[in-house]
């Protein structure tokens, strides 16, 4: 006698063959072109049973009535989940976030506290800037009034004295056909008035914020332990390109006799002037094109002891990727031609398209290219506040290669 089916209690969503392999692999993604259409409609952001072609049951979903990525896996087969609980589990997954920093992240005020699916979150950013929280909202589900009432209900738990503003992505809404709304505080401290500036700390060094500037989030928290390891290797004449508000640069600067920080945003650098006199440096800092300056000063014969190369992404998708690596070689060649012997290149990649076995190739031909010997001493990821959810290799995508040119 055959077992029954288990009942399913949230609408069905079947899955193509590919669909499901790719699930049954481990990814949390499901693109559109590989789910079968519901046969009723859906709300957005609802939570929805997924079933392989065969109809067994792999787990729930979070669905998008629009973005090309369908549905994002919230939980295994093991157990159902039940839309009643959905905001409860939201909510403890943001404190199970928050409770895992607090145990890995040491001498930093500031570290990303929930990254969307490394910790099962799909479609929520949180950073914290000592007491200001920011957060990005990326999917319709995480933009339903009761799960964003969870996010900030275990957020004021935890952070009571602090700021939560929320950074809107524009193109995001649209994609996901969710209606405009503007970037501001959604939550002030229990005692005082809401902040949107603040100084913190990191690897024993103080940084402004200014939760209305800045890229992304804010800072480029995901290179903080990198920070601290390039600062050990780092000596003499020192240039950090794309040094943006200066986080290479301040580290370096602690073990070097000069350091020249380059970047192409006025608005930047004077952040990182800022930034610079908090914590009594002089670094000379630099407003230039990066290709530019790396060739004006190759040419001119100028030397280095230390060079970080930290790029803003090359290859936002994968048709970007020779364009990229073209890039990514020039910058890196004529950082080697630049240094002495015995210096130090830390290059970086946050290009998830360009994996860290291409960027080695490439920074393995740039080598042959400038004729120097080159010595691995370190291939370093993310910050283990972004952690790696296996099966998702796009929560993987920062590579830093610290080595010795001879």
């Amino acid at each position: 006698m055959k077992a029954s089916k288990p009942a399913i209690t949230n609408p069905p969503i079947h899955l193509t063959a590919r669909g499901a392999a790719r699930v049954k692999g481990g990814h949390v993604w499901v693109y559109r072109s590989d789910i079968k259409e519901p046969k009723q409609k859906l709300e957005p952001g609802a939570l929805v049973a997924v079933l392989d072609e065969k109809g067994r049951i792999l787990g729930d979903a979070l669905y998008s009535t629009a973005s090309l990525i369908a549905i994002r896996m919230f939980a295994s087969s093991r157990e159902e989940t039940l839309a009643s609980d959905l905001a409860e589990i939201v909510g403890n997954r943001v404190a199970a976030a928050i409770a895992y920093r607090d145990e890995i992240v040491q001498q930093s005020e500031a570290c990303r506290l929930v990254f969307s699916e490394a910790d099962f979150l799909p479609g929520l950013i949180v950073d914290r800037y000592e007491d200001i929280i920011t957060m990005q909202v990326l999917t319709q589900a995480m933009d339903r009034p009761d799960l964003r009432d969870a996010v900030l209900q275990s957020l004021r738990e935890h952070f009571p004295s602090a700021t939560v503003y929320e950074r809107v992505d524009e193109r995001i809404r649209e994609l996901e056909h969710l209606p405009p709304k503007a970037s501001g505080v959604v939550a002030k401290p229990q005692k005082g008035n809401a902040k949107t500036a603040t100084i913190f700390n990191i690897n024993n060094l103080r940084f402004h914020y200014d939760v209305a500037s800045g890229q992304k989030t804010g800072a480029f928290l995901d290179q903080r332990d990198n920070y601290a390891a390039a600062a050990q290797y780092a000596r003499g004449d020192a240039l950090d390109v794309f040094t943006y508000q200066g986080g290479f640069a301040l580290h370096l600067y602690q073990n070097c006799r000069r350091v020249t920080g380059v970047d192409s945003s006025r608005q930047a650098l004077e952040v990182a002037e800022d930034n610079a006199g908090l914590n009594g440096y002089n670094v000379d800092w630099v407003e230039a094109n990066a290709f530019d300056y790396l060739k004006d000063q190759s040419t001119s014969g100028r030397m280095y002891d230390t060079i970080v190369l930290d790029p803003p992404a090359f290859a936002k998708t994968r048709k970007n990727f020779d364009t990229a690596i073209r890039g990514y070689k020039e910058l890196n060649l004529r950082a080697l031609k630049m240094l002495r012997a015995g210096g130090t290149l830390i290059t970086c990649s946050c290009s998830f398209h360009v994996s860290e076995a291409e960027f080695l190739e490439m920074l393995t031909a740039a080598t042959a290219d400038a004729r120097r010997r080159v010595r691995v001493l370190e291939k370093r990821n993310a910050a283990k506040d972004h952690p790696v959810l296996l099966g998702v290799p796009e929560t993987n995508y920062l590579k830093c290669i610290i080595a010795r040119v001879e």
